[in-house]
């Protein structure tokens, strides 16, 4: 089950979503063909990718 919150600068987490993510934490994750394992080269590509985005947001 998906469930989608949209979220509001500022606002705190209500005890249920605290919750649900302790609960989360204690799951496995689940790969499959939609969303496989990524190799170590992909792991780097996504780790350059969320530098260089970070370095934009602190710009704007």
């Amino acid at each position: 089950m998906t469930t989608t919150v949209e979220y509001v600068k500022g606002q705190k987490l209500t005890r249920e979503q605290i919750i649900e993510i302790e609960e989360a934490k204690k799951k496995p994750i689940v790969y499959d063909e939609d969303s496989p394992e990524l190799t170590p080269a992909m792991e780097k590509a996504f780790a350059l990718a969320a530098k260089s985005r970070n370095r934009y947001k602190r710009i704007g």
